[in-house]
């Protein structure tokens, strides 16, 4: 028999640890569940399309819409590209200040989803501090933070979101410019939504608090903030990522709806509610086209990411396996 040394499978395959971990998520549930529905995978494509869209919009527009120097009245109201009317290389048309709509819908779903994920990112921070204070330690802090949170489940959310807008408008008047009229809105929508978290965060705080981990961990001494981040939070992000994903959705319509009715983004810096509040205003004058697209790449964004977020409510609910 030969004395050869069999090398260990670590050493002959240094790749085998990165390799088994791939093997794993390709046969985890998740991604088989995602492998078997073929609308999540078109919705998943769709969405990351329209990220890859507002990420290299400065390549792909013919013209940045938001610089006054490259926009001319000449070109103002041009049909679509294949209309009678139509001029290259205006693909869907120009609006009334010369703007390339195709531009704009770029550079407006740029804005759309940084206010969107910023405001979705606020939310979450404040309502997962608060929910794990709220389930961690109890009392008179749990009953404040969730009275708290009941009255504001009585109003809409755009409602809160109009009041907070009104509030900085009326303290910083002229002050408020596009990137602090863009700020507003980030805190806007994150006042809007943070109670969700709060309360789903704060009933798995509930339940795991109890468990012996818990326990063991207190019993050697780490502080309660240690505990709350490092042990207790990991076991709540299942529930968090589902209400992010379908939150985004609603971030983006609320910043539409309060750019539609003149309380977001301004003219200067439009999102793509700002778009479809201009078209608007041409939509019986004959030029459909600058309402109609910015309306249809708005529609498309949350029917994919709403499709994503169904997914994987159910992809994440052991009950639906």
């Amino acid at each position: 028999m030969s004395d050869a040394v069999v090398p260990h499978r670590s050493e002959a395959h240094p790749q085998a640890p990165a390799a088994g971990w791939f093997r794993r998520a390709l046969d985890s549930d998740i991604l088989y569940s995602f492998r078997r529905s073929r609308l999540t995978m078109v919705a998943a494509v769709i969405t990351l399309l329209f990220f890859l869209l507002a990420i290299f919009a400065s390549w792909l527009a013919v013209q940045n819409p938001f610089d006054p120097a490259q926009l001319q009245l000449i070109n103002s109201r041009i049909a679509p590209l294949w209309t009678a009317d139509g001029q290259s290389p205006f693909l869907l048309g120009t609006d009334e200040q010369g703007r390339d709509v195709l531009s704009a819908i770029l550079y407006g779903l740029r804005i759309s989803l940084a206010v969107g994920l910023a405001g979705v990112v606020f939310a979450g921070a404040l309502g997962i501090a608060l929910g794990l204070v709220a389930g961690y330690f109890g009392g008179v802090v749990d009953s404040v933070i969730m009275r708290i949170a009941d009255v504001q489940l009585t109003f809409p959310a755009i409602l809160i979101a109009l009041l907070v807008n009104g509030v900085a408008k009326s303290l910083l008047g002229n002050r408020l410019d596009e990137m602090s009229t863009f700020g507003v809105l980030i805190i806007a929508i994150g006042l809007s939504f943070w109670v969700q978290y709060a309360r789903t965060v704060r009933g798995s705080v509930m339940v795991e608090k109890n468990k012996d981990y818990v326990a063991a961990a207190q019993l050697i001494g780490l502080p309660a903030p240690k505990i709350m981040l490092r042990h207790v939070l990991p076991n709540t992000m299942g529930p968090i990522l589902v209400i992010a994903t379908i939150n985004l959705a609603l971030a983006i319509i609320t910043e539409a709806t309060l750019s539609f009715l003149g309380a977001g983004m301004p003219d200067t810096m439009p999102s793509l509610g700002t778009l479809i509040r201009i078209g608007n205003n041409y939509l019986f004058a004959g030029e459909w086209w600058i309402v109609a697209f910015p309306g249809i790449a708005l529609a498309g964004l949350i029917l994919s990411i709403n499709l994503l977020g169904d997914w994987l409510r159910d992809a994440l609910n052991p009950r639906l396996r």
